[in-house]
Order: structure tokens, then sequence, then C-alpha cells
């Protein structure tokens, strides 16, 4: 699944996050864009025994990834470029609609769905859908395959100090209407991507997680 030279690209990657050394690491980054490439295919291929939406979209491997390169309001520090990758599989857009994704970073490999970097209006549905329905996200997060699968329950990588004016409730959904982009995930020893076993895991995982992406259709 993950080449080990794709690991020790993102190592060195996080040492060394300057446009100079990546331009003098071409040849490890385009490996590293074909494995990403390549496990996108994997996942589409098998999308057929977890969610038959995604296993009937069309399959664009090469834009199923986040590139290297962040936008200057994504940056965490100076850093160009990301050392973490996620690898998708979804029916639609991963900036539009929730998907399964896996999560390649050294000694922070993860995988699960989300709707992490959502659009002003995929932002507006989510937080809809969380207003319309809290009963049902309740139930996802109380069912006991989900929470054994997805022990932390819903994560972000971005919270707002409040939540935006005018989508109040005072219960229990609030917290997750400051979260600017969720999902769930379940963590995953680094040794075990480098087996190509590893996607029966990923199966199960993507199994536990669909009800969640079915929640946010």
């Amino acid at each position: 699944m993950v080449e080990p030279e794709t690991f020790t690209f993102l190592t060195d990657l996080a040492i060394n996050n300057r446009k100079a050394w990546m331009d003098a690491h071409r040849l490890e980054r385009d490996d590293a864009l074909r494995n990403f490439t390549g496990i996108a295919t994997a996942l589409h291929d098998y999308a057929y025994r977890f969610d038959y939406l995604v296993a009937d979209a069309r399959s664009k491997p090469k834009q199923s990834f986040t590139r290297f390169f962040q936008e200057p309001r994504d940056r965490v520090g100076r850093a160009l470029y990301r050392v973490g990758v996620d690898v998708f599989a979804n029916a639609g857009h991963s900036e539009e609609d929730f998907g399964y994704y896996l999560h390649i970073e050294p000694g922070s490999c993860h995988a699960g769905a989300a709707l992490f970097q959502p659009s002003k209006e995929a932002r507006m549905r989510s937080l809809n859908r969380l207003l319309d329905d809290p009963q049902g996200l309740k139930a996802i997060l109380a069912d006991p395959e989900f929470k054994k699968t997805f022990p932390e329950g819903l994560v972000t990588r971005k919270t707002l100090g409040d939540v935006p004016d005018g989508f109040e409730r005072g219960d229990f959904v609030d917290p997750y209407l400051k979260m600017v982009g969720l999902g769930c995930r379940k963590n995953l020893p680094d040794a075990l991507l480098l087996d190509d076993d590893v996607i029966d895991e990923l199966i199960e995982t993507f199994r536990s997680a669909s009800q969640l992406v079915r929640y946010f259709e």
C-alpha cells in the first residue's frame, strides 16, 4: 500500500520544509505522487465493499489526494508544504461532499470519513443538517460499532471560538457547530500501511464510517 520510500520522503520533508529542498528532490516527490495515485485507485476499486455510491462514481485517482503545497491560509508557521497527505474515496468532491479518506503521515496515520476543508456552501449544508437532525447524529455517536471503531467520536482540524451567529441551540450539538469541517478517524500504525493486506482493515473502517457519510448526504 504505502511504499517505504514514501514514508522516508515525508519524514525528510518535515525536516526540510523548503522550496530549495523540494526542488532538489523532485524524483522522490514524483514517486510519492505515483504511490498516492495507486492508493486512490485501490480504494476506488474496493469501494464496492463499503459504499456502492463511491464504487459507481467516476474514478479520478490523480485528483483524489491533497497536494503538498499549502495555500498561505492553510499554513501552520512557515511550512510551505504539507507533511501529511489525505487520499480520498468519495462520490463527489473533497471540498463539497463527505467521503472516506486515508491520512498518510509518519507517526500520525489514520483513516475514516470526513469533510475537513469544506467550501462555504458545503459548511452551511453541514450546519443545517446538524440543526435539522441532531438526534440522528446522536444515534450514530451512540452506535456500538461506531464507538468501538472511532473512540474519539467526531474530530476536526479547526474549531471556532463560538457557534456561528444564528445557529445556537444550547444542547449537545453546539460543539460540532463550532467545527469547521468534521469527521471521524481511526489511528493506524505506520507498519500496518506498508502491507497490502491493510486494505481489509481500511474496508472495515470505512464500513463503520459509512453511516456518518449517509447522514451528511
